[in-house]
């Protein structure tokens, strides 16, 4: 470090302009594998780490097959070879390694341990969002430089679980900046600081802001991943990039410690490539943290024995789907993506669902063109963000103004004459909850309650059923959890997927539909990784 400078001076001083800034631990990366060093098993007998479920690895490291080390060392290598195109991973966590030796040291001291005596994460590599905080040697940023240094005063609250669970942190995802609360006109996947994201799929945009815990997953960078939604910030990459997202119900994962848009809205979920995985990473991080308020009425939601036990194969039998076609199934001229979803819901109902077609969300012509979330959000951003800012022990920023300040002090590597900053200066221009904000938060309420929920009430569902991501906002103004999984491939190979959405803590319902639906279909396919390594 150069006398007298900060980090985040030295940092800002060190950027090729326009260039994507990895910083330091990807040295890390370079030198450990210029050495040469691969994946091998214990035993001798060969293990594919490719695509392999957190159950697959954990049986793995039972047998002897695998060791954590191992697991993150490939990892590594392949973040090395594909990171530089995907850019999915902003940062790695140079205590990882050190991380995984620990696991496996557990492991070996309680060699006879009955199953079950570790958590199913326990050893598993896990990407992070870059707006969930770590209180060790990664930064937590949101994508931006303007929080590049800052030091946070504690693990966000999902983060305390995973340690706790012995999940290793192999390091930071990349985002759209702010969560996609900075400007309309940025492309999602991009941050100053990691560049633009790419799909593994198409090598388009990834879409959402949970964009690089999507990419990562996708493209086997890492086992596991968190996300946080606002506003599809899960489902949306989960279905563009072929994995499972969970959104959960608001407050049943903690938000403590992650940069905010709206604690209204916001919720923290897994991205992974299956619905098992998922569920333990979701079982993992649920539950009560005193630090996030709505965790202590939502932790009524949390299942006794967790979310692993809903991994049923016929969890579609009798359960009543709602088929939303007037809006939702409305693909124009793409007769292929229409027969295709057909195919999918008759794959539901072979499995044993009973589906209620030709519904309709009574105010849904309302909901979609009411301003009320926009307002909400930007008076929301601005109270919730100035207060993240204050409670860090140091930050080169305090307030969503200083933030502001900062872009235009940066505009070259912020590009801000390129993507602007729109969405900030909204809601720096707020001024706490008037009469306005207040009548915005009670349409939502009404929209919620007089919409969706009277759907699944009257019609006695389960759950609601409908192409990609397009459900989003309406779990999002009612804080609603939903659940994508992979569906199919267009004739380009660009992936889509279904997902399933219901009412507060219908959780153990939706993973069942949800895995019932994967078990049945088993769509995903790995991405074609070759052609980025040619």
């Amino acid at each position: 470090m150069l006398h007298g400078q900060s980090i985040h001076q030295v940092a800002m001083a060190s950027i090729p302009e326009g260039g994507f800034f990895f910083f330091f631990p990807l040295l890390l990366v370079t030198l450990l594998f210029s050495c040469g060093l691969a994946t091998t098993t214990t035993s001798g007998k060969v293990f594919s780490i490719e695509e392999a479920t957190v159950y697959d690895l954990q049986h793995a490291f039972q047998r002897n097959q695998l060791t954590s080390r191992q697991l993150v060392e490939f990892y590594l290598k392949q973040i090395h070879k594909l990171n530089p195109i995907l850019k999915g991973v902003l940062e790695i966590n140079p205590d990882a390694l050190a991380q995984a030796d620990k696991a496996d040291r557990e492991r070996r001291t309680r060699a006879k341990a009955p199953p079950g005596s570790f958590s199913w994460l326990h050893g598993i590599p896990i990407l992070l969002k870059d707006n969930i905080a770590t209180k060790d040697k990664l930064n937590t940023t949101a994508g931006s430089f303007a929080l590049l240094g800052s030091v946070v005063p504690r693990d966000a609250g999902v983060v305390t679980k995973l340690r706790k669970a012995g999940a290793v942190i192999l390091g930071k995802a990349t985002l759209s900046e702010w969560s996609y609360y900075r400007s309309n006109g940025a492309p999602s996947g991009w941050s100053a600081r990691g560049g633009q994201g790419k799909n593994p799929y198409t090598m388009g945009y990834p879409c959402g802001s949970s964009s690089g815990s999507a990419i990562s997953v996708a493209a086997n960078l890492v086992t596991v991943s968190l996300g946080s939604e606002t506003d599809g910030s899960i489902l949306c990459p989960s279905n563009t990039n072929s994995v499972v997202g969970i959104k959960p119900t608001v407050g049943l994962t903690s938000r403590a410690g992650v940069v905010p848009i709206s604690p209204r809205q916001d919720t923290i979920g897994p991205i992974c490539r299956t619905v098992s995985d998922a569920a333990y990473v979701l079982e993992t991080i649920a539950g009560l943290d005193f630090d996030d308020k709505a965790t202590i009425e939502a932790s009524k939601y949390v299942p006794k024995g967790g979310y692993a036990q809903f991994l049923k194969k016929d969890g579609l039998r009798g359960k009543r789907l709602g088929v939303l076609r007037s809006l939702f199934y409305d693909f124009g001229n793409a007769t292929y993506l229409r027969e295709i979803y057909e195919q999918r819901l008759n794959t539901l109902r072979r499995r044993g669902a009973v589906l209620i077609d030709n519904l309709k969300i009574d105010n849904i012509d309302a909901i979609l063109s009411d301003p009320s979330e926009d307002i909400a959000l930007n008076f929301e951003f601005k109270l919730s963000l100035n207060a993240y800012l204050k409670d860090l022990v140091a930050s080169p920023v305090r307030t969503l103004a200083d933030v502001i300040a900062f872009n235009k002090k940066h505009p070259k590597v912020e590009k801000l004459i390129e993507y602007g900053q729109d969405l900030m200066l909204e809601a720096q221009k707020t001024n706490g909850i008037g009469k306005r904000e207040n009548q915005a938060l009670l349409n939502m309420t009404r929209y919620s309650k007089n919409g969706f929920e009277k759907l699944m009430i009257r019609n006695k569902l389960d759950a609601v059923v409908v192409p990609g991501w397009i459900l989003s906002r309406i779990l999002a103004i009612g804080g609603y959890p939903g659940v994508n999984v992979p569906a199919g491939y267009d004739n380009k190979g660009k992936p889509f997927g279904i997902s399933f959405g219901g009412l507060k803590g219908t959780e153990p319902k939706l993973i069942e539909i949800a895995y019932s639906f994967e078990q049945a279909s088993k769509i995903r396919k790995h991405p074609p990784i070759q052609k980025l390594e040619a």
